[in-house]
């Protein structure tokens, strides 16, 4: 029987467009790097609007997958804590050119895929994209989303 959970259906849908090893690849290693230095971009702007970003982003995974939140709470807070440590001035232009590298890189994959990406259809695939990633390491520690 086919789960109904609002989570297996949305990691099931952005799935579809993903298919293509190497553009699972690119997802692992661009997702991770995009939400970071989107969160560089964000602290660049004030500590306390990354922060706030990640919280609402948390409250949505909550909603979806208990353990999800977890994950991406201990991913987020990582992300903002090496932020915290970074040289201040170099946070900006790092992030921007970082961020530009990785979303070139993503589309590479879908270019690959033969798809395009799941956001073009529904912008809550901008949020499913790093829950993605995370199930694969879940899977791969045996842990239940």
């Amino acid at each position: 029987m086919p789960s109904t959970r609002t989570i297996d259906v949305l990691l099931e849908q952005y799935s579809a467009s993903h298919l293509h090893p190497t553009n699972e690849w690119i997802h692992i290693v661009c997702v991770p790097t995009i939400v970071f230095t989107l969160l560089g971009l964000l602290w660049s702007l004030h500590p306390l609007v990354a922060v706030g970003v990640v919280l609402a982003s948390l409250a949505y995974y909550f909603k979806l997958s208990r353990p999800f939140a977890l994950g991406m709470l201990l991913m987020s807070g990582s992300m903002l804590a090496i932020l915290a440590i970074l040289p201040q001035s170099q946070i900006l232009t790092v992030s921007l050119s970082v961020f530009v590298l990785a979303w070139i890189g993503q589309f590479i994959g879908h270019k690959i895929e033969g798809k395009k990406p799941s956001f073009f259809d529904d912008l809550r695939f901008l949020l499913i994209g790093p829950l993605f990633v995370l199930g694969f390491l879940y899977r791969r520690l045996r842990l239940a989303y």
